[in-house]
């Protein structure tokens, strides 16, 4: 069961199997969108009225996990990351985050900001990878793994 999650660039075998004993059955998330929330990988919500304040991440579920899989972003948006769908997702993310800074606490820095975002695409990444069976692809496109 490990092996397809293995061929991520990035990923390593405590963290595949942290993956999969956490998760313990691929069947038990009906879509693999669920994952990201289910380790606490999505912002906390707490509106009110107009108010919609930007929060940090829920901090739900394994806090082990999810410490592994922020690392593994860490190292993909890093500077020894392969250039992939999900590194330049990532970099991305660092590159627009130039908004208006909230006003009750200091700004998020941006490469934090995208760590926690590739944490969450990996969750989903590796739970597909586990239900289907299949090896990672760097790039989603034939043109995208050409023009790199």
């Amino acid at each position: 069961e490990v092996r397809p999650l293995l061929t991520v660039h990035g990923v390593g075998p405590i963290t595949a199997m942290a993956f999969i004993l956490t998760l313990e059955d691929p069947s038990r998330f009906e879509r693999s969108r669920d994952v990201g929330p289910f380790l606490g990988l999505v912002p906390a919500q707490r509106q009110s009225g107009d108010s919609d304040p930007e929060l940090g991440i829920t901090k739900a579920g394994d806090p082990y996990l999810r410490r592994l899989l922020v690392q593994c972003a860490h190292y993909i948006i890093g500077p020894f990351g392969q250039d992939s769908d999900l590194r330049r997702f990532g970099l991305r993310i660092i590159e627009r985050s130039g908004s208006t800074p909230r006003r009750d606490k200091p700004r998020t820095s941006p490469k934090k900001r995208a760590a926690i975002a590739v944490a969450r695409k990996l969750a989903v990444l590796l739970h597909r990878l586990w239900v289907t069976g299949e090896d990672w692809k760097a790039f989603h496109s034939d043109t995208a793994a050409r023009a790199a």
